[in-house]
């Protein structure tokens, strides 16, 4: 049994999955570290003291520290979880290597700064401690599945993609970023827009137009985040349109069909909506995870792979910033 540090309290550590009903699949590190039986949650770490206590006795944790400092150095974790704020990564990452565990699942992004994300990724590669990222969607099956499609064209020829985001280029769009270079490959930038700076004063969404090194368009268009959340993507295939509603919930498939009204012609229909499988992920993970401790299995997304998406984000944020 692989013993965990979960370091942070909020949502995506556990509260997201505290208010949900047990039988629904978890969305959080503490709600899968909890169901897989091949993991066990010893301790956690969070400054108030409040919210730590009550993570601790909703998920059954003994052990509980304000700050990571205070942890013993004898202290023995295999896995830790770095669910904190961004702006703590550094710190959080540098202290939890410090205890050299096998393996750390830290949230995105690395880091605020892709240089502090490459000594990170570095330190743990000398160290042999294994670094997965939290782009949850490397562990989505219907991801896997698109890739295939994408790959063997199935579907015909992939034209261009449309995706929609908020909340930064970095925090969110990283997100869009990761899955398209999964999909399709590296991307060059084309032209970026003007930044909106709708949540965080050092990370705007910005409008980019790039391109895959195969010739497929791909378009990033920001909404804002004080409106709603908003993470959706169109494929434009020559055979119809697929697209990936609710952050992956859901999906809806349009197909061609022939025009009643002008002969000759065709159009996409309404579509057919799918419920997604991303709410597989976070159990992907752990098993991704604990295969990749115990069996040397490759991450799905390990430093390496988040730090390819940042550089590409900090590119984009410099651009936009210059205007």
């Amino acid at each position: 049994m692989l013993h965990v540090l979960i370091v942070g309290c909020g949502n995506i550590a556990g509260g997201f999955d505290a208010t949900r009903p047990a039988f629904q699949l978890p969305y959080t590190h503490a709600g899968a570290f909890s169901r897989d039986t091949r993991f066990e949650l010893v301790a956690c770490v969070e400054p108030d003291q409040d919210k730590r206590n009550e993570f601790m006795r909703f998920w059954n944790i003994g052990s509980g520290w304000a700050d990571i400092s205070q942890i013993p150095k004898a202290f023995q974790v295999d896995v830790i979880s770095i669910c904190s704020p961004t702006k703590y990564h550094v710190q959080h990452l540098r202290a939890a290597i410090a205890f050299q565990p096998k393996l750390i699942f830290c949230e995105k992004p690395l880091a605020t700064s892709t240089a502090q994300a490459e000594q990170l990724v570095s330190q743990c590669q000398q160290l042999g401690i294994l670094l997965a990222v939290n782009y949850t969607r490397a562990w989505d099956p219907a991801i896997v599945d698109l890739k295939w499609v994408i790959d063997k064209g199935t579907r015909g020829a992939l034209r261009s993609v449309v995706g929609f985001y908020n909340k930064g280029i970095l925090n969110n769009g990283s997100h869009l970023l990761d899955l398209l270079v999964f999909l399709i490959g590296k991307l060059q930038i084309i032209s970026v827009g003007q930044p909106v700076f709708d949540f965080f004063e050092d990370d705007p969404s910005v409008s980019v137009l790039l391109q895959s090194i195969a010739g497929v368009n791909v378009h990033l268009v920001p909404g804002n985040a004080q409106d709603f959340a908003f993470f959706e993507i169109h494929f434009v295939f020559s055979q119809g349109v697929l697209v990936m509603e609710e952050s992956g919930l859901s999906w809806r498939d349009r197909c061609l069909v022939e025009s009643e009204s002008f002969k000759g012609y065709q159009y996409l229909n309404a579509g057919e909506f799918k419920k997604g499988t991303y709410a597989n992920s976070m159990l992907n993970a752990l098993d991704n995870i604990f295969h990749a401790v115990q069996h040397d299995q490759p991450l799905n997304r390990n430093g390496n792979m988040a730090l390819e998406v940042q550089r590409l984000c900090e590119q984009i944020r410099k651009l936009a910033l210059k205007q």
